[in-house]
């Protein structure tokens, strides 16, 4: 046997006991037979470094350096997923299922508290790993994820696919890094997933590999070759990728609250830490049907547990002013260890809460964190309010003193009453510019409407600069505050002017920062059209949403000039979106400020697949089967390029059907449907 034949029989023999080890539990050989093997691959790639495989064991001890992260676009896009708290939340998600969809049928998973991946194969290889990010865009994250055991480097089978899953630490490895983080004197990690988002941000590949991360994969991200989402897993299992074990089909809410109740019991006992239960449709043609918000898909949800609670005292309120002119009261409080963190402020979110809640300064009040991640006041305790008091001032001494009885006036001997009030008080004019405060009657919140609010515009540049609009690494809060207070600038239009000189005159700003800020403005100018409109900060347009606009009218210029009819159109977006951009493109202000933007050399057009007319426009498309001369991926650029929209399952709203070669179920039931069917010379003529 010559020596590529050896390394490679050393490389899948090792694979499959790890496979074996990790995924099925179930170890054929000992550790020591692993050790004698492994250490006699890791000779023969020393000696012959050209034969090395790209999916040989030893890529997972480490050992590189990495100079950074590079931003990866996904060619799927990630959704995160909508909450609810209670059976009566997930009542109501389940009653909008059953309106759309006849006899739904459910599984349900455990929801785990790590970092979300996304797994790149071609042909059965792993050549990408990437964070989930904002959903279109995360970082490559590959060398790290190969140091994660249980991801396999080669697949069962030599397929293209996309897998979305979950990092995680498991509690025994989180309790012995920390041990050792405070041995060595370091901060020890708050949680286990702090503790796994540090550990994939790492550079140095050694330690990824030492500290022991695991992953449970749950969906395939690329079209899917399966009908059902219990389907997915299994085939998950037999292509290699550890699957939680973990999980119920159920037919209607009482079988899922039973598997929520089951999970609840479960939480303390399991290894690692989840924060709920996930329940999906389980049939992927229906999902197709119920479709996507703009922000998370209809057919799935994630109940969370409830919060852990904290008792503190509320010592005050400040009132902040947001972008949008909305005034938001914050309570500071008694600091407080709340799911492992110091919380000493909590969102009061508006007037009427604080009222409904009657809450008070000096109160004593339950804290939560939602989602385990915004702390909230929830419940004032009233039992613990102290009694109204009464305030006594001697004329002589000028002092006050607590009493239960009123103020006395020592000269005429008269009793004066002067009651404590520990009410929030509630603001009428604006904190920073003095405007007058309206409370609209179609919302709760307060709000400033002086367009020259310094608050207001203050934020509007720091949203505008911030990592999921324009990305300008550098122009934090701290320098953006300076740099309008110095009058430096007074709209986003005027960050393209400044210079190294501009920024020098701040503090804590020396020369190389000035220079990174003035790089990274000039960079931003390059970002595709979608950041740019989300940047704006246009009331009620998110990311996806600025995404979903963009992809339909392809540059910003085009979205300006569009009417509320032709936006409502787009899937997702409704009226309100559509009026507030209508609204927004029709003021002189924002007339203006394209005008400058553009005049500064910012990209309008979008950068992404536009979803063009073509012969394929608004048609539901389905890939199945062995495509021969195109990849996937390809493929369904390809059809995107047509104006389609490529689904992973064949259901009555699909238009056509695409089938390669020992093209299964998925091309019988588009037969017994009368659907279209291609084959994938077809889509190459066209």
């Amino acid at each position: 046997m010559n020596i590529e034949s050896k390394i490679k029989e050393f490389t899948d023999q090792l694979n499959q006991f790890a496979y074996e080890y990790y995924t099925l539990d179930e170890p054929s050989v000992e550790d020591s037979e692993y050790d004698r093997l492994y250490h006699e691959l890791v000779k023969l790639e020393q000696e012959n470094p050209q034969l090395v495989r790209a999916d040989s064991p030893t890529h997972r001890t480490g050992g590189v350096i990495l100079d950074g992260f590079v931003k990866f676009r996904h060619p799927y896009n990630l959704y995160s997923l909508g909450d609810v708290f209670s059976r009566e939340e997930l009542s109501l998600w389940e009653e909008r299922v059953r309106k759309e969809i006849v006899n739904p049928e459910y599984i349900c998973e455990l929801k785990i508290d790590g970092l979300s991946l996304s797994l790149y194969y071609e042909n059965g290889l792993l050549v990408t790993a990437a964070t989930r990010g904002d959903g279109t865009t995360g970082e490559n994250i590959t060398e790290n994820v190969k140091r994660i055991k249980d991801v396999p480097l080669k697949l069962k089978e030599a397929i293209d696919i996309v897998v979305r899953g979950e990092a995680y630490l498991p509690r025994q490895n989180f309790a012995k890094l920390n041990a050792e983080r405070e041995l060595a004197g370091a901060a020890p990690f708050a949680n286990p997933r702090n503790a796994a988002a540090g550990t994939l941000r790492q550079l140095d590949t050694k330690i990824v590999a030492k500290r022991g991360l695991a992953t449970f994969l749950y969906q395939e991200a690329s079209p899917a070759t399966n009908d059902t989402q219990e389907e997915v897993l299994e085939y998950f299992e037999e292509l290699g990728f550890q699957v939680n074990p973990e999980r119920k089909f159920a037919r209607n809410l009482d079988e899922i609250w039973e598997f929520i109740e089951e999970a609840t019991r479960l939480r303390d006992e399991l290894p690692y830490d989840i924060d709920g239960v996930v329940i999906k449709v389980n049939n992927l043609a229906e999902q197709e049907e119920l479709g996507f918000t703009v922000k998370a898909p209809r057919w799935a949800i994630a109940y969370k547990f409830p919060a852990e609670q904290a008792e503190t005292e509320i010592l005050s309120v400040d009132w902040t002013v947001g972008r949008t002119g909305v005034v938001t009261p914050t309570a500071n409080m008694t600091p407080v260890l709340l799911a492992q963190t110091t919380v000493a402020r909590a969102t009061l979110h508006n007037v009427d809460y604080i009222q409904e809640k009657d809450i008070r300064n000096h109160d004593k009040v339950m804290i939560y964190k939602a989602g385990d991640i915004i702390p909230k006041v929830g419940k004032v305790l009233l039992e613990k309010r102290k009694p109204a008091k009464h305030l006594r001032k001697t004329h002589r001494a000028n002092k006050y003193v607590w009493t239960r009885f009123g103020r006395r006036s020592v000269e005429k001997g008269l009793v004066f009453s002067k009651r404590e009030d520990n009410r929030v008080k509630i603001p009428t004019q604006c904190p920073e510019c003095d405007s007058d405060l309206i409370h609209f009657e179609d919302e709760v919140a307060l709000r400033c409407v002086n367009p020259l609010c310094p608050a207001q515009i203050r934020e509007k540049l720091i949203h505008f600069a911030s990592r999921d609009a324009m990305n300008i690494v550098g122009l934090g809060p701290s320098v953006i505050s300076q740099l309008f207070d110095k009058k430096l600038v007074t709209d986003v239009a005027d960050l393209y002017q400044l210079t190294v000189e501009d920024l020098l005159t701040l503090d804590k700003v020396k020369e190389t920062l000035a220079q990174k800020i003035v790089s990274a403005i000039a960079q931003s100018r390059e970002n595709s059209a979608e950041k740019l409109l989300f940047g704006l900060g246009i009331r009620h347009v998110g990311g996806k949403a600025a995404k979903l606009l963009l992809e339909r009218f392809a540059n910003l210029r085009a979205l300006s000039q569009a009417s509320e009819e032709e936006i409502s159109e787009i899937p997702s977006l409704g009226g309100v979106i559509a009026t507030a951009v209508v609204s927004y493109f029709e003021t002189a202000g924002a007339k203006t400020l394209l005008d400058e933007l553009e005049n500064a050399g910012l990209n309008f057009a979008y950068l992404g697949a536009v979803n063009v007319e073509g012969i394929l426009s608004g048609k539901t498309v389905v890939l199945t089967g062995k495509l021969t001369t195109l990849k996937r991926k390809e493929a369904k650029e390809k059809l995107e390029a047509l104006g389609a929209n490529v689904s992973g399952s064949v259901s009555k709203k699909t238009d056509l059907v695409v089938a390669g070669e020992e093209a299964g179920s998925k091309l019988t039931k588009a037969q017994d449907l009368g659907i279209e069917i291609w084959s994938e010379q077809d889509l190459l003529d066209l």
